[in-house]
């Protein structure tokens, strides 16, 4: 199948009927019957542009529910409880290392960095810190 075809029989079908009329009808009916077969044609054009119109707006749709649930719904409390009990869990062997290896001076630098690396994750998801995910004021912006 190629060309009109392959995208619609059935409207190949009325235009074959519409020629095959005028031949039988004569000139003095070609508006009437060119009228008719044009008007087919925008019913055609109208439901398929619909559809497409219904499939965009549901996809959108679809976009703007998933979009709706911010970043930070995902970054529950749970997330955030189980990464400062990870960075205690890790605070004990660090802390050992640093206090074995350079005394008081090793000890507050691990400190300071387990610290700093909470503080990080805290600003990554707080917007009081100027730097957390915004929730956007419009659906269109992403």
């Amino acid at each position: 199948m190629t060309g009109m075809d392959a995208r619609d029989t059935e409207l190949k079908k009325e235009l074959d009927a519409t020629l095959h009329a005028r031949r039988e009808l004569g000139d003095e009916y070609d508006s009437a019957l060119v009228d008719s077969f044009l008007e087919k044609v925008e019913q055609r054009m109208d439901g398929a542009i619909e559809r497409r119109v219904r499939r965009q707006v549901a996809e959108q749709q679809m976009v703007v529910a998933r979009g709706s649930r911010s970043p930070q719904a995902n970054d529950s409390w749970g997330e955030r409880f189980g990464f400062g009990i990870v960075s205690l869990v890790l605070a004990i062997p660090l802390s050992a290392i640093g206090g074995g290896v350079a005394d008081l001076p090793g000890l507050l630098i691990a400190w300071t960095g387990i610290v700093g690396v909470n503080v990080v994750q805290v600003a990554r998801h707080t917007p009081l810190f100027g730097r957390g995910k915004k929730k956007s004021d419009s659906d269109w912006e992403e």
